[in-house]
């Protein structure tokens, strides 16, 4: 999967949202509403080459739709960043979220039992 700007990440999580939409109705979900019609239609189409989002025609109009889940785009997006910036170490990962306090020890333990019961 190619990597996708802020502006398309953005336009894919709509249509995670609302599942289908014409470009109107993205348009009337994303928050930076100084957005423009065509700007939004290019993005989609840019998507849509990218193979993040399909089409069904209705006449001259396009009804969009996600090609990719939401879980398929967060693994791939969470495999490319533990791989550029934790040197392809889960374990670099968590460790850092301790360190900055983003992660409890309670969460942890948590995270612990999941792992257990996921390897049973």
């Amino acid at each position: 999967m190619e990597k996708l700007t802020n502006k398309e990440e953005e336009i894919l999580r709509v249509l995670w949202k609302i599942e289908k939409g014409f470009v109107k109705e993205v348009l009337a979900e994303i928050k930076d509403q100084k957005l423009h019609y065509n700007t939004v239609s290019t993005i989609i189409r840019n998507l849509e080459e990218k193979k993040y989002v399909g089409h069904k025609a209705f006449g001259k109009t396009h009804q969009y739709y996600p090609l990719v889940s939401k879980e398929q785009y967060r693994k791939q997006f969470m495999n490319m960043a533990t791989k550029r910036f934790f040197d392809n170490s889960f374990k670099s990962v968590v460790s850092y979220f301790a360190k900055e306090e983003k992660i409890s020890a309670e969460e942890l333990r948590e995270i612990l039992d999941i792992i257990e019961k996921e390897r049973k």
